[in-house]
């Protein structure tokens, strides 16, 4: 039964929270500061002061009560940022920033990622959070609006981890956490600083069930950082990450009646093909920071990594044949195997220009990344389950269907700056220039598969400009408007959407944006801090699926959306160590011109036939963006009792529904609310240092869909999200002093 959230409910809750809380012993309370954060301007600068919409995810945000795997677990404090978690291995999480990434069927699309200042995008746009290191994260920066262009291709936000210093005194750490589903997590660390240096080294496991059949999960990780004081004026950071995960189970979507019936279940034939994917990644970084004056520094970034990713997908065996109509299927086995890498170099002047404060940057920055990506039949004869006909059998490698050679690079240049014209007036902007070069050369060429070798250049200038107006010492409005630009990845263009011609999909061309936001940042006291933004963002040439026939999707541009939404966030320090978090996002995210999409479910059972007009539908102008959702509230209520070393939470989720299609009738999810609580203790003892927690998520035990494969073909569109389940966490650290 669809569930309606009781505003003056939750209200009268959460006044409730803060009365209990001011009936408890008075402690000072501490007030509420903005973060100084990099991303946004590539110098720290307190992002009040900032006009653009930028938000911290703080370590103790991340880490306090939390499982440490993803993202997706502290993301909800961020207004218009969305990261459900899929609660699928074998598929990393999709990051959404004011409807950017809504259509990703896999990883990270729209949304650029980075490590410490290192790429965790490649360049056509593509990008994964596997990596990402959550016990030694200092905090997460997530940057939506129009400044997100001057970090280049498929901008629609950014997001960026920072590792923290190492200890003042050598200390080792471990942990480890239990839960529902068999899941468990170990992890060990070991810090330290000296004369000149620091160093942060972590390692852990990570194991689960899962909660729907076919999704056990492993993960392995590693990660590393160093910090050199080579002299007074010079500084140079190592960064090493490892990533292992070997047959992770993936239980695919499910369509309506299949999560009607058993939530739990596996997706069709996921068992029967063994569905899953074994992916691992090795990538290290360096940062060479020179200063030449007060005024001005050098800054150098170069990395490298491999990445290799093995995909056994359903595919079925009569999608796989070479008979008439499917001779071009690519198979139900992926496998790439990937090496990429780049540079970065920039100059910062931070002085003055007519007496008032004037910052400048300068670079430019150069990546490439180089993928062998074959093909294989997901199905043999021998021993095992016959799942076909003449004694097949199913979720094995068989015969090479596609083998190929993808290389892109990009290269950049941008500048950046911030003048402070008048004490209560402040102007940024900054202008990039991006190119984006694909090449591919096909080594599979059979009958009735042509060769699809090909290449292309994108090329794109965004400007962005932005101007923060302080009205006074509490409050800041802002305004910023700029352009913004996503190439489709090589994943979109590999095939044409007519399937009867060979090469790249030349015709598929980037989307571009125009931007505008405007806010307010303001101080109420010194325990309050309020953010509240507005935005409207114009597209033209949005990337969506096109076709889906014999295992192959495609992708075409459609001619315009629009994004246009609110923002709000609100972090109070009340008395007696009562904290009080808010964080509100609007979001109306729609087609504003007709287009023709593939019916579903195919027509003719299996595909969508590119030029057969029976095969197609309109979908009218003011439809909705599927996977966007119209509004996301998150509130927390959290106390800490001081002298015990004791705090708890009460969390709230409330989320609307969302289309899962380009057209409604194919369905919609319900919207839904959930509860979390968590509580636990630390505990100091000489060189200890304890900390134990338990959680529990969806305390009622909601029945809710946690994630959207958008415009699947097949209509298994719905990811379930797990009903109540528990964590236990215990953790210590010992100092050698």
């Amino acid at each position: 039964m669809k569930q309606n959230l009781n505003y003056k409910k939750l209200a009268m809750q959460l006044a409730l929270a803060g009365m209990a809380g001011a009936a408890l012993p008075s402690f000072a309370a501490d007030s509420v500061t903005a973060p100084v954060v990099v991303t946004g301007t590539r110098v720290e600068q307190n992002s009040f002061d900032l006009p653009m919409s930028i938000d911290a995810v703080d370590a103790e945000q991340m880490q306090e009560g939390q499982l440490k795997v993803n993202l997706s677990e502290s993301s909800s404090r961020v207004p218009g940022v969305v990261v459900n978690n899929r609660n699928n291995p074998a598929q990393d999480l999709a990051i959404q920033i004011r409807g950017f990434g809504a259509r990703s069927a896999f990883g990270v699309r729209g949304v650029r990622l980075y490590a410490d200042g290192i790429p965790m995008t490649m360049p056509d746009g593509q990008g994964q959070t596997g990596t990402f290191n959550l016990d030694t994260a200092a905090r997460v920066e997530y940057l939506r609006g129009p400044f997100s262009a001057l970090y280049g291709n498929s901008s629609g936000g950014v997001v960026q981890i920072f590792t923290k210093a190492g200890e003042e005194d050598p200390t080792l750490n471990g942990g480890a956490t239990f839960g529902s589903y068999n899941t468990h997590r170990e992890s060990v660390g070991f810090s330290d600083s000296g004369n000149g240096f620091d160093y942060v080294i972590n390692a852990n496991t990570y194991r689960s069930d899962g909660y729907r059949a076919q999704s056990d999960t492993r993960r392995d990780t590693v990660h590393a950082k160093i910090n050199f004081k080579l002299s007074e004026n010079t500084k140079l950071s190592l960064v090493a990450t490892g990533l292992d995960q070997p047959n992770n189970l993936d239980p695919q979507g499910l369509d309506a009646s299949q999560l009607q019936t058993n939530r739990r279940q596996a997706g069709t034939n996921s068992e029967l093909f063994n569905t899953r994917v074994t992916r691992s990644h090795e990538q290290i970084g360096a940062i060479l920071e020179h200063k030449l004056s007060e005024q001005d520094a050098l800054r150098f970034m170069t990395y490298y990594g491999r990445r290799d990713n093995e995909q056994y997908q359903s595919v079925s065996i009569a999608a796989q044949t070479t008979s008439p109509g499917f001779e071009r299927n690519g198979g139900g086995v992926a496998v790439i195997d990937r090496s990429f890498g780049g540079i970065d170099a920039r100059w910062v002047h931070q002085g003055e220009f007519a007496s008032k404060p004037f910052n400048l940057t300068l670079g430019f920055n150069y990546d490439e990344m180089s993928d062998e990506r074959t093909g294989y039949e997901n199905f043999t004869s021998g021993s095992g389950t016959v799942c076909g006909a003449s004694g097949r059998i199913c979720g094995v490698k068989g015969n090479l269907r596609r083998d190929e050679s993808n290389d892109l690079n990009n290269f950049d240049q941008y500048a950046q700056a911030s003048w402070d014209v008048h004490s209560k007036l402040s102007l940024s902007g900054g202008l990039r220039h991006s190119r984006v070069t694909f090449k591919m050369k096909d080594r599979y060429i059979a009958t009735g598969n042509g060769d699809d070798s090909g290449s292309t250049r994108f090329t794109e200038t965004t400007p962005v400009i932005g101007a923060v107006f302080k009205y006074n010492d509490k409050i800041n409005l802002f305004a910023n408007a700029g352009k913004s630009f996503e190439t489709p990845t090589f994943v979109e263009m590999a095939y044409n959407p007519d399937y009867n011609v060979s090469g790249l999909n030349l015709a598929l061309q980037p989307a571009k944006s125009d931007q505008y936001e405007a806010g307010l940042k303001a101080f109420i006291a010194a325990n309050t801090l309020v953010n509240v933004s507005a935005f409207k963002i114009d597209t033209k040439d949005e990337i969506v699926v096109a076709t889906s026939q014999g295992g192959r999707t495609t992708y075409r541009n459609v001619p315009s959306s629009e994004r246009k939404g609110l923002e709000f966030s609100l972090d109070s320090q009340l008395a007696n160590d009562v904290r009080l978090y808010l964080a509100y996002t609007l979001l109306d995210a729609k087609f504003t011109e007709a287009f023709s999409a593939c019916i579903t479910p195919f027509p003719n059972g299996s595909s969508c036939r590119y030029g057969t007009a029976g095969d197609f539908e309109t979908i009218a102008s003011g439809s909705k963006i599927p996977g966007t959702y119209k509004y996301n509230l998150y509130g927390e209520t959290s106390w800490k009792h001081q002298a015990t070393g004791f705090n708890t939470a009460l969390e709230m989720r409330r989320a609307s529904g969302s289309n899962v299609s380009f057209n409604v009738a194919d369905g919609q999810t319900e919207s839904y609310t959930v509860f979390n609580w968590r509580g636990g203790f630390k505990q100091n003892l000489n060189n200890w240092n304890f900390s134990e927690f338990v959680r529990v998520e969806n305390i009622f035990d909601k029945a809710y869909v946690g994630s959207i494969r958008v415009a699947d073909g097949n209509q298994r569109f719905y990811e379930s999200a797990p009903g109540r389940n528990w964590l236990l966490g215990l953790s210590a650290a010992y100092s050698f002093k």
